[in-house]
Formats: C-alpha cells, sequence, structure tokens
C-alpha cells in the first residue's frame, strides 16, 4: 500500500523524478499558472505596488457602459441554439452574464440606487442553484460521491486558496458558501431515498419538507445560531473597518437569509419543466389570431403583476426591502422567465457574449476583490478601486477591466483543467487517493511556510 501511494505521480514529482515531471508537465504548467495569479493577488491588494482610487457614481456613466455592452453583444454574438428548448443552458448563461456585469459595475461604481435590483440578481443565481442541479439530479440519478466532490471543487478550489494567500475569511466571499450550502441541500434533498424522486406525492412531499426545513433553520433565529455558532471559525466574519463587539454570525445569518427560499422555487420550476414546455407548444400551435391573443393575455397580465411588485415591493426602503425580499423575489425572476421565453424566437436565440461572461462569474467575482477593487488589508471590504493609471479614471477601467477578465477568464479554464485531472468522476480510490496527497502537500506548504516565518522573525528580532 505504502509503496503503491509512493508510486503515485504526486509523489513521484515531489522527488523530481524526471519521467515523472515530463508525463505531467500540462498539469504542473496549470499549477504554476495558478500561482503566478495568485501572486498577481497578493501583488495588487496587499502591497503598495500600485495604487487605489476612490468609487465615483454616475449614473449616465454605470447605464452608458451596460448598453453599449448589450448593443455589442446584440450584433456580434447572437446565435441559435440548435432545439428550441424553455430555459434552456445558453439562455441561462445569458443570463447569468448580463446579471454579472450589473452586480460588478454596481460594485464599481457603488450605485447603491439599485441595491433592490442587485439582491434581485443574487436571487437569481440561487434560483439556478436550485435548478441546474435539481435537474441534473433528477434526469441523471447520479448521486456518486466524484460529482458531488466535482461541484465542491468547482465552487470553493478557488476561494479556499484567496482565503489562504490573502488572510482572508471563507465569508467575506459570501456567495460562494451561500451556493455551496444550497447545493448541499439540493444534493440532500433528492440524493435521500433517491427510489422515490419519480413518485410525484413523495417528491411534492420533499419539496413541502425542504420549506419546513429551512422555515425551522433560518426563521427561527435562536436554532441557525445553535447550529452554526460552533462553526464560527468557518463561517464568521469581523468586519476590520467596523468597531468591536460584532456578531460574527449576523453576516451568515443576513446573507444566506435573504436567499433561503429561492433555491426550492428553482426546484420547483425545474421539477415543472416538462409541464411549462408543453404548455408553451400548446400556445405555439394555436392559430395565429388566438396565439397572439393568448399571449398578449399574458404579457398584460406580467405587466399587471410587475406593476403591482415594482408599487408595493421593489420601490421600498433598502432595509424594509430587506424584510420581504426572501419571500418575493421570486416574483422578478418568474415574470422575467416568462418574457423572456413567451415565443420559439425568444427561446432560440441568445447572446453569446453574455453566456461566455455567464460561465466565468464564479472567477469574476472572486477575482473583483483583489484585481479590479482594493481591500488593502485582511478581510476588508472593497472600498477603493485598484489603479494602475492614476490620474485617467476611464483609461484606468480600461486596462484594468481587460486584465480582470483575462485572469477570470483563465482561471475558469485552470480550475476546470486541475478538476478534471484531481476529481475523477468515476474512480473512488483515486479520488481518496488524491485528497491525501493534497493534504500531504498542503501540510508541507503550510510547514515551509512556517519555518520560513519563524526563521524571518528570529532574524529581523
Amino acid at each position: 500500500m505504502l509503496q503503491e501511494f509512493w508510486s503515485t505521480a504526486f509523489m513521484r514529482c515531489v522527488r523530481l523524478d524526471r519521467s515523472a515531471v515530463l508525463e505531467n508537465r500540462d498539469t504542473l504548467l496549470h499549477i504554476v499558472e495558478f500561482g503566478s495569479i495568485l501572486v498577481w493577488f497578493y501583488m495588487c491588494d496587499r502591497t503598495n505596488v500600485f495604487w487605489q482610487s476612490e468609487k465615483f457614481y454616475n449614473r449616465d456613466l454605470f447605464l452608458f457602459l451596460f448598453v453599449c455592452l448589450t448593443c455589442v453583444a446584440l450584433g456580434s454574438s447572437l446565435q441559435p441554439v440548435r432545439k428550441e428548448l424553455l430555459l434552456n443552458r445558453p439562455q441561462t448563461e445569458e443570463w447569468k452574464g448580463w446579471m454579472q456585469v450589473l452586480f460588478l459595475l454596481y460594485h464599481y461604481f457603488e450605485a447603491r440606487e439599485f441595491y433592490n435590483a442587485i439582491r434581485i440578481f443574487i436571487a437569481g443565481y440561487v434560483w439556478m442553484t436550485g435548478f441546474g442541479n435539481f435537474s441534473y439530479y433528477y434526469r441523471t440519478g447520479d448521486f456518486s460521491i466524484g460529482r458531488f466532490c466535482q461541484m465542491m471543487w468547482r465552487l470553493n478550489f478557488l476561494v479556499i486558496f484567496c482565503c489562504i494567500v490573502l488572510q482572508n475569511s471563507y465569508m467575506l466571499y459570501y456567495i460562494c458558501p451561500m451556493h455551496t450550502i444550497f447545493t448541499v441541500f439540493v444534493y440532500a434533498s433528492l440524493g435521500i431515498a433517491p427510489q422515490l424522486n419519480k413518485t410525484p406525492a413523495w417528491m411534492w412531499t420533499k419539496i413541502a419538507l425542504c420549506f419546513v426545513a429551512i422555515f425551522i433553520l433560518w426563521d427561527i433565529k435562536a436554532v441557525f445560531y445553535a447550529i452554526w455558532s460552533p462553526l464560527d471559525w468557518f463561517v464568521g466574519y469581523t468586519d476590520p473597518r467596523k468597531p468591536a463587539g460584532q456578531d460574527r454570525m449576523h453576516e451568515w445569518y443576513f446573507r444566506s437569509g435573504l436567499d433561503r427560499y429561492i433555491w426550492i422555487w428553482g426546484m420547483i420550476c425545474a421539477y415543472l419543466h416538462p409541464h411549462a414546455t408543453k404548455l408553451l407548444h400548446t400556445v405555439d400551435e394555436m392559430p395565429v389570431v388566438k396565439r397572439y391573443t393568448v399571449r398578449a393575455l399574458i404579457l398584460a397580465g406580467v405587466g399587471v403583476v410587475f406593476s403591482i411588485y415594482y408599487s408595493n415591493v421593489y420601490s421600498l426602503p433598502k432595509l424594509e426591502y430587506n424584510k420581504v425580499h426572501p419571500y418575493t423575489s421570486w416574483i422578478p425572476l418568474t415574470l422575467w422567465i416568462i418574457v423572456r421565453n413567451i415565443t420559439p424566437k425568444m427561446r432560440i436565440w441568445s447572446m453569446r457574449l453574455y453566456g461566455w461572461l455567464g460561465c466565468i462569474t464564479l472567477e469574476t467575482y472572486l477575482c473583483q476583490f483583489h484585481i479590479w477593487l482594493h481591500s488593502d488589508l485582511p478581510d476588508g471590504q472593497p472600498k477603493y478601486l485598484l489603479s494602475i493609471v492614476p490620474g485617467y479614471p476611464m483609461i484606468n477601467f480600461a486596462v484594468v477591466t481587460a486584465l480582470y477578465i483575462f485572469i477570470s477568464n483563465r482561471l475558469f479554464h485552470l480550475t476546470n483543467e486541475l478538476k478534471e485531472r484531481i476529481v475523477p468522476h468515476d474512480d473512488n480510490t483515486a479520488l481518496a487517493r488524491n485528497i491525501v496527497q493534497m493534504a500531504l502537500g498542503g501540510l508541507m506548504v503550510f510547514g515551509i511556510g512556517w519555518l520560513l516565518e519563524q526563521t524571518l522573525v528570529v532574524h529581523l528580532v
């Protein structure tokens, strides 16, 4: 057993076995590139190599940038899908893409007036967590540990290294723990007694139990704190810029609580997807006059509902809106889905530019903290802008954004390439061996780091 472990590719590379290094050259190059990017993160956010500048907000500029990018996407990247399908993959990627652009511009320009819209966008991402994962597990029945570990790798690989290298708390990047926990919930919901998933009564029972569980775990605050307080080291957060005495669990309670139900609505939409598809096709096959009349009535109904929602919910001030958001965010998301899929052409065509940006939303979310914005201290919120070309805010925006998007795209590919090599889908033995090797490698690196730190401290003293 020990001999087999000693002869693995990882251990051979550690021993600088020439043949092993050559055999795994691509993987080693990916690791070196990944490490180099983390060094760039550190240089931008923890050193004085570059400058920082104040955020500024101009509504006209904010909307101008989004409209320009949308026009470019419409004019240059509009593509059809092979099969007309409700909420097809390119369409949901496009949806994620344009929401992410507005989400990032909101942070860059600190566009506080769009706070409520951004909350809906984040709910949209969590809705997709429920919708996408339910669709996969319900369709394939693949509850293998390999598939689960691949999902966890995708969600947490980059953020773990950001936390280590930049000495930040996991909760600073709250999107990651939030999507992780709701992904686990979807996995558990369908993975427990999976033979019952094809029985409608049992499936609805599982969904109802999800609502009950979330109500108990989140709406009863004492229960939430009793469960999560022992994990304060993991999900606790203290803002270094605010006074002492903060509730370290508040950030996790607040962030996860805002979207605690919407992932279940995503599951429901995925479960009802075949029925909704049939309904749309029924409308599509109606005689012309009747078809257009039905669509007009649907859109009129959407307009009425949206008007009521906008007047009574969306227009509320920030703190009041936050109270009702967990129970109402499904409304605008559902209305958007209806409008976006009302005709076959609307379902077929999507903007590939936004779809590409939608594929790298996790990387653009994480990278913004360190190579687009600037925080200058561990666990600090990014209150400033990274400045490479000081004195020229728009030129700086162009340069920093180009580097930021390029690096985000590279990290997306590196994460997936390393996932395929390190987290096999169908080989649990290799997966277990790789986990042990990563743990040993991590301990070795930490040990070297600790020795170097102690040596430097002794010399400085």
